[in-house]
């Protein structure tokens, strides 16, 4: 299976929030449609999608702020799982922050998500202590 890794086309929304309903990536507080839409404002070159046989297979958002840079909704087909398109995308990622000059990268997973902790650990992703705070400013 050829996987391609690009940045998302918005003719690619619906399929995108499908997936990410699949995997459980979404929560009723955060609109997906909002997310991509914001997304599509701020970076949208670091929007990047695994496309495989004319399908979305995989998504991963990534940003910098100057500072670090961040990943978020990273998603792979349930079907596909073991196939190496999470890693893919991590890296790409992961590559387009370094070229920007990035020089550390951040993620938050969910205290249950024990099989994502568990992959972010094989890509030598390291725990440490924080305490996460946010306040939205929009509601959705």
């Amino acid at each position: 299976m050829t996987v391609e890794i690009r940045p998302f086309h918005v003719a690619e929304t619906e399929a995108v929030v499908a997936l990410w309903h699949a995997v459980g990536l979404t929560r009723p507080w955060n609109n997906p449609h909002q997310d991509i839409s914001r997304k599509l404002t701020v970076q949208p070159e670091l929007f990047l999608v695994a496309v495989a046989d004319g399908e979305i297979v995989g998504t991963v958002m990534a940003g910098y702020d100057g500072h670090r840079g961040w990943l978020y909704y990273l998603a792979s087909d349930p079907s596909r799982r073991g196939q190496g398109i999470g890693r893919r995308l991590v890296e790409e990622a992961e590559d387009r922050l370094l070229a920007l000059g990035c020089p550390k990268v951040q993620l938050m997973v969910r205290p249950d998500n024990g099989i994502a902790q568990g992959f972010y650990e094989s890509l030598d992703y390291v725990p440490f202590e924080v305490w996460a705070t946010g306040k939205r400013l929009i509601a959705d």
